[in-house]
């Protein structure tokens, strides 16, 4: 059983890899006229230099996905494109309010259903890389919490006796 979730972890990782490095090739190539559709207005940057600064992160991502295999820099990799994934989303949501086409996503029911899979994107990079659970393996070795903090002490002679004897 553990076996096979390695290998559906590595499968996740490495077809999440071949996305990222191919949508970075089309934000360089032949999607970039559908990509600037997804730069917000607000941004204070050409919207072509967000593009190709975008895909060449992602062909970056991707690259870094399908070559590293240890934790935990593997778990790293999935962290940052987890990140990633979460600054773009405001591309997806300016597209959605100021109603432009891009991807055939050319109405607001479309583009509102495009919004959830962000969050697909980002449990795919997390999950393939198994970057959640080298957090809380590396928190427990490390003698903290899952939130970094160090375990509670016992604040009583009887509370330490009894937590020495468990």
């Amino acid at each position: 059983m553990v076996a096979a979730g390695r290998i559906v972890r590595s499968a996740a990782q490495a077809g999440l890899g071949a996305a990222l490095l191919g949508a970075g090739v089309g934000h360089l190539t032949t999607l970039r006229r559908e990509f600037q559709a997804q730069v917000p207005n607000w941004v204070p940057i050409d919207a072509d230099t967000v593009v190709v600064a975008s895909g060449l992160a992602e062909i970056g991502l991707g690259t870094a996905l399908l070559v590293t295999w240890r934790q935990p820099a593997r778990a790293v990799v999935g962290a940052s494109a987890a990140a990633f994934f979460i600054a773009i989303f405001p591309g997806n949501i300016a597209q959605f309010v100021e109603g432009k086409d891009g991807f055939g996503l050319d109405t607001d029911l479309k583009r509102a259903a495009r919004l959830p899979f962000q969050a697909v994107l980002v449990a795919w990079a997390l999950a393939g890389t198994d970057a959640v659970g080298q957090w809380r393996r590396r928190s427990a070795t490390l003698g903290t919490d899952a939130g970094g903090a160090p375990p509670a002490r016992p604040t009583t002679p009887s509370a330490a006796a009894n937590a020495s004897s468990r």
